[in-house]
């Protein structure tokens, strides 16, 4: 098990830490609930330090990840981000990832924890193109400081304009004191703020100085199960979840990732798959009775057939109401369909409906 450089702090602090992708993990503090509405409203911060980040450089950078991306990278400038995925030979996803173009002819791809050994083999096998290939994932941390008052909040530690971040993109500058900081206006929470990417041995000192910038807005450290009742609210995937090896990136809702303006790994096969349709789509539903839906529950149509199944679930914090995505048949997939969730001996009704969920 691999500890963050944060891993001591966070035990201090009290919080329950976990096994998760290899890395062990602060789940919560103070509780969900709390957590998630911190985010929400105010401010909050994660230590998500498992990531994996890895740098590619030289003149044959962006064919290379033209070549292994579903999204138009040439799209990029620097200090410009942008999400994507990474399709596999069957149909499948090896990863979804962000892209970071630092200046010509750099990037950073940060890609997830549990995939860093997958995802580097992946690429290091496609690059016949002589681009140099560097693994840092070991030597950075990242905190996602998340919430609508994360700008305000952290403002003091910086003389770049936080609130001028436009969102997918990003500053290299100064912070907390700290030169070449990463500051980046993505997240996994729907309530804005930053990713801020900072090397190992200055992720403490980061730490000590976004609490006590953000005290005046009731800052607070959040835990990994906030960040899952979060992304779920707004309808994000979860690799592992929502996207695996085995689902398709227009089966999975990411057509709008995938630019055929371009060739990439099994480009050919997924472009048919969206002009011929496929036979299973992820919705995103709700309960209509009480009840949470939990990961691998059954869907069943209102006839009782099984219909799919559910790929993420819980109890909305901010809805109050039991939330989930899943894969159903084509035809169960239209939104405002009635369906069942299989919960334990009991068939609880839900809706599908449009995402996201949480509206803000």
């Amino acid at each position: 098990m691999k500890n963050t450089a944060l891993t001591h702090v966070h035990e201090a602090l009290g919080a329950k830490m976990v096994p998760f992708a290899g890395y062990n993990m602060p789940v919560l503090y103070e509780g969900v609930t709390v957590e998630h509405e911190t985010v929400r409203k105010g401010v909050g911060v994660f230590d998500v330090s498992h990531m994996g980040e890895f740098f590619l450089k030289g003149e044959n950078a962006l064919a290379l990840l033209q070549k292994i991306t579903t999204n138009d990278a040439s799209k990029l400038v620097p200090g410009k981000a942008q999400y994507t995925c990474m399709p596999n030979n069957t149909g499948g996803i090896v990863d979804d990832l962000i892209i970071y173009m630092i200046q010509e002819n750099e990037y950073m791809l940060v890609v997830n924890a549990s995939n860093i050994e997958k995802d580097w083999n992946w690429i290091s096998q496609h690059n016949d193109l002589n681009v140099e290939m560097e693994n840092r994932s070991e030597d950075w941390s990242l905190l996602a400081i998340q919430g609508p008052k994360a700008a305000e909040a952290m403002q003091s530690l910086t003389e770049v304009d936080l609130s001028a971040i436009k969102f997918y993109t990003f500053e290299i500058t100064d912070f907390a004191g700290i030169p070449n900081v990463v500051v980046s206006a993505t997240g996994y929470t729907g309530s804005g703020g930053f990713e801020v990417y900072v090397k190992n041995e200055d992720v403490e000192a980061l730490w000590k100085k976004v609490f006590e910038a953000g005290a005046d807005w009731g800052i607070k450290p959040i835990g990994l199960a906030a960040r899952d009742t979060l992304r779920l609210e707004m309808g994000y995937c979860l690799y592992g979840n929502d996207i695996t090896d085995t689902t398709s990136p227009i089966e999975a809702g990411l057509s709008w990732i995938t630019k055929f303006s371009k060739d990439f790994v099994n480009a050919e096969a997924l472009k048919a798959q969206k002009e011929n349709g496929v036979s299973r789509k992820l919705v995103a539903f709700e309960m209509t009775e009480r009840g949470i839906p939990r990961k691998d529950y059954e869907i069943v149509n209102t006839a009782g057939e099984v219909i799919g199944q559910v790929t993420s679930g819980t109890m909305s914090p901010s809805l109050s109401k039991g939330i989930g995505l899943g894969y159903v048949t084509i035809e169960n997939s239209k939104v405002a369909t009635d369906i069942l969730i299989q919960i334990r001996k009991k068939q609880i009704p839900a809706k599908v409906v449009k995402l996201p969920f949480y509206k803000g």
